[in-house]
Formats: C-alpha cells, sequence, structure tokens
C-alpha cells in the first residue's frame, strides 16, 4: 500500500481485485469506537491513494509511485547485464494455454553491449516464476513459524539460466523460428549483416545444470551463424517469419530496401537480390499476414504503412499504402491475427487501428493519443482479438481493449479529471521501467507480457488481461 502522501501504481482506471482476506469495516459486531477510527483511517488511506496517469499530473516533491500489487496476477525483474534492444519468445513442449503456477518460459534475445566485442546472444530458460499476490490463510494465527515463511520465500524466488553465444557488434532485432523441430532465430546486427543461428544447443544447455557447465565451457565460442546474408549494405531492423510457410521470411533495412527470403535445401537460403522498392526511407517494421503466405505489410521513417503480395515483381508488389499513416516516422505495426485489422505506433506517440478493408481511404478507424512520446513496440494479444499492447519512450506499457465502450450511464460520474480523460478501451498503465524498447505477449501462457528495457526485463500479468 502506498503511504500518506504517495500515489499508488495500479491499473490505470483505480480498479483493484477484492482482498478476501481484509477485514471489513462497519460491522455491527464492532463498538461505536471502532467504527469510527476504522472509518477515519479508511478516508485516510483514499486520500493519499489516488489514480497517477503520466502525463496528466506531474509527481509532486516527496511522492513516489509505489506499485499496487493487487493490480498483478504476476511480476518479475530479470538482468542480463547489457541491455537487450530486442528478444523473442521461444515455443516450447510445456502444453498450451498454461496458467498453473509457477511458470516456465523460454527467451532468445540480442544484447547492445559499451563495445561490439562484449556482445551476446542470449537463451533464456525463466522458471520458478510464482505468482505475486500472496495467498491468505484466515485459519493461520499469528504464532506461525518465521522460519518457515522464509523457506516458503526462498523456494519461490525466480530462477534464470543464461546460454549465451559471443556476437561481434550489437543485435538491433531477433525473430525466432522453427525450421522441423529445429529452434532458430534470425538477428538484425548493427554491422550491416544478417544471421541466422540454430538454437538446439543453447536450448539444452539452460535445460540441465551439467549440460549447460560443458556448453560455457567447451562450445559457446564454436557457435557460428549456419548462414549469413550481407546484401543490404547497411545496417536495419526491420524482419519478420512467416507463420505460414516455415523458413520464409523479410528483411527491411535503413536504406528502404526489403529483401525476400525462402529457403532452400540444406539449410540455406534464397535471398532475391531484387529488393522490394516503394518506401522512400528507412523500413521500421515488417509484419505477415497470419492467413495469406504471399502477403505482408511494412512501415516507414516516411510515415507510411503498406502492404505487399511477393507473387508480383518486387518493383510492383506494393498493392495498398496509407501514405500518411502518422505525422512522423511509423516505427511498429502488428497484424491482428483474428480480425484484418493493422495497428501501428509512430513518433508522434500515437496508435492507430487501420482496418484492411478500409486500407486504401488511408483513414484509421480508431486512433488513441495516451503515450507522449514515441511508440517503440506493438502486439495484438495471441487469442483476443480485441486486445493490444503498447511500449513507449515515456516510459509506460499501455493495455487496450477495443471491445470496451464508453459506458454512459456512468459518463460524468467521476469528480476525478485524470479518470475522465482516459479512453475507456485503455485497461492499464505498466511502469518502473527505464527506456523501452519491445514487449511481446507470451503464445502458450495467457495474459502474460514480457518485455525489455534499458533496466532489465519485466514479466507480468495483469488483472485486466
Amino acid at each position: 500500500m502506498a503511504g500518506k502522501g504517495e500515489p499508488t501504481w495500479r491499473d490505470a482506471r483505480g480498479e483493484e481485485e477484492e482482498d478476501e482476506g481484509m477485514e471489513g469495516t462497519g460491522s455491527e459486531e464492532e463498538d461505536e469506537d471502532n467504527i469510527m477510527e476504522e472509518n477515519e483511517e479508511e478516508e485516510n488511506d483514499k486520500g493519499s491513494q489516488r489514480v497517477y496517469l503520466p502525463g496528466v499530473e506531474p509527481l509532486q516533491e516527496g511522492e513516489e509511485l509505489v506499485m499496487d500489487q493487487d493490480a498483478y496476477v504476476l511480476y518479475h525483474q530479470a538482468q542480463t547485464g547489457a541491455p537487450c534492444l530486442s528478444f523473442d519468445v521461444i515455443m516450447d513442449s510445456l502444453g498450451e494455454n498454461r496458467s498453473d503456477y509457477p511458470l516456465t518460459m523460454f527467451l532468445c534475445a540480442g544484447t547492445q553491449a559499451d563495445t561490439a566485442q562484449g556482445n551476446r546472444m542470449l537463451v533464456m530458460k525463466m522458471h520458478n516464476l510464482h505468482r505475486t499476490s500472496k495467498e491468505k490463510n484466515q485459519d493461520s494465527d499469528s504464532e506461525s513459524s518465521d522460519s518457515g515463511e522464509e523457506e516458503d520465500e526462498e523456494d519461490k524466488k525466480p530462477q534464470l539460466e543464461l546460454a549465451m553465444v559471443p556476437h561481434y557488434g550489437g543485435i538491433n532485432r531477433i525473430r525466432v523460428s522453427t525450421l522441423g523441430d529445429t529452434p532458430v532465430a534470425a538477428l538484425w546486427s548493427e554491422k550491416g549483416q544478417v544471421e541466422i543461428y540454430d538454437l538446439q544447443k543453447q536450448l539444452a544447455a539452460v535445460t540441465d545444470s551439467q549440460t549447460l557447465a560443458a556448453f560455457l565451457k567447451e562450445e559457446q565460442s564454436k557457435v557460428k551463424p549456419v548462414f549469413t546474408f550481407s546484401g543490404h549494405m547497411t545496417e536495419g531492423f526491420a524482419m519478420d517469419w512467416s507463420p505460414k510457410l516455415a523458413g520464409r521470411l523479410v528483411t527491411g533495412d535503413c536504406n528502404k530496401n526489403i529483401h525476400l527470403w525462402n529457403p532452400g535445401e540444406g539449410g540455406t537460403w534464397h535471398v532475391d537480390q531484387r529488393p522490394f522498392t516503394a518506401h522512400t526511407k528507412s523500413v521500421e517494421d515488417l509484419q505477415w499476414s497470419p492467413t495469406e503466405a504471399t502477403v505482408f505489410a511494412s512501415c516507414s521513417v516516411d510515415g507510411s504503412v503498406r502492404v505487399w503480395d511477393t507473387r508480383a515483381a518486387p518493383n510492383k508488389a506494393c498493392m495498398l499504402t496509407a501514405s500518411q499513416a502518422h505525422e512522423s516516422d511509423v516505427n511498429v505495426i502488428s497484424w491482428n491475427r483474428q480480425e484484418p485489422f493493422i495497428v501501428s505506433g509512430g513518433d508522434d506517440g500515437v496508435l492507430k487501428i487501420w482496418d484492411l478493408r478500409q486500407f486504401q481511404n488511408g483513414v484509421s478507424v480508431a486512433k488513441f493519443k495516451q503515450h507522449t512520446a514515441p511508440i517503440t513496440s506493438v502486439e495484438w494479444h495471441p487469442t483476443d482479438s480485441g486486445v493490444f499492447a503498447a511500449a513507449g519512450a515515456d516510459d509506460q506499457i499501455t493495455q487496450w481493449d477495443l471491445a470496451v465502450e464508453k459506458d454512459q450511464e456512468r459518463e460524468g460520474d467521476t469528480d476525478d479529471p485524470t479518470l475522465a480523460a482516459i479512453p475507456p478501451q485503455l485497461l492499464f498503465v505498466h511502469q518502473g521501467e527505464k527506456d523501452i524498447k519491445e514487449l511481446h505477449w507470451h503464445p502458450q501462457c495467457p495474459g502474460l507480457l514480457i518485455s525489455t528495457a534499458l533496466s532489465g526485463f519485466n514479466v507480468f500479468r495483469t488483472i485486466s488481461v
């Protein structure tokens, strides 16, 4: 709970889970003095805990944000040494739609170290991730063993195993896919190369302590990319694996060129040397259609979002264009897996929803301006077609639900101007990280979000999703 004078870090709309273990006030069995005393404390608490919305009300001198544990089902932090600009989730065989705690997950990430020689590609196993909310036992008495509680807390500490591979140059972006039974990662290097790595040895290492020790001693320095493409001639950030055709990849660079990769024989790729050219400035993000194997979307510093069909010649493949999608750079896009929607985020801090059935008119069907700095990452929920999450350079992660509509009956009921300014579709504002770079939903753990920032990784699930 927040102390007096401190705003509470909580759900953006001030919603909190009910705590069944908390004693009520105003019971008929209590005497009048106790009732008055508790009611007074309750009023003081309400006055000290107010909703904080970034960009609307600045913190006053002496105030600080305090995390509201009741707003999270799960929340953990992790550090990897050098910060990671990008990461991806590695699909595992532990089951789909799993929500039993503790959770286990596998990630692949790339660092941006101070020196080119200091960079690493990381395969991580995060495990023993317990719920954040503490289960309360009303039947337990005050004489519970403190040592027992300490042992229980020790058992619930999250664990992180790392298998690192040296990489010369910072890793701008990393995306993971599976070829047959082989997990692979595509890396965009700041040195202007796109590399493909086989992740089998690293995954084996993080799942067994003896294997990890042997890997770090004997194998770590020997791991090399299985394929490298240097045809971009400059660095880039845009990259995506096709969900419809294993091994198909698109990569985009800062020179406005996009190249199509198709898998060849023997673990090789054929990269079309003819680039897709319609953007006039750097290509920032790429997304394959979740339903069509030949269609992908792109966004650019030129302010546009475009849709392409690879069946056409590269110079004629751009089929749809929103030429002025944002007032400035379009940084990120995400293609909805169930509906014909694309969400985009720009340097203007705006999030826009595009209906592909109305895309050519260049008008978005929804627009949100909650973030106060450039959008750095955005992604639709893997199963809930109306929900997405976004991250910004304002150190915020926001969760949205397009299915929520304004409640006309409750409109104007609140006296809090910060609450009145919140769009009804905004479910949650997560803070506490510095310089957030990327986020992903875990496709096998419903509602679980992972983010990377200059301050490290956050893994969390809110009560809103």
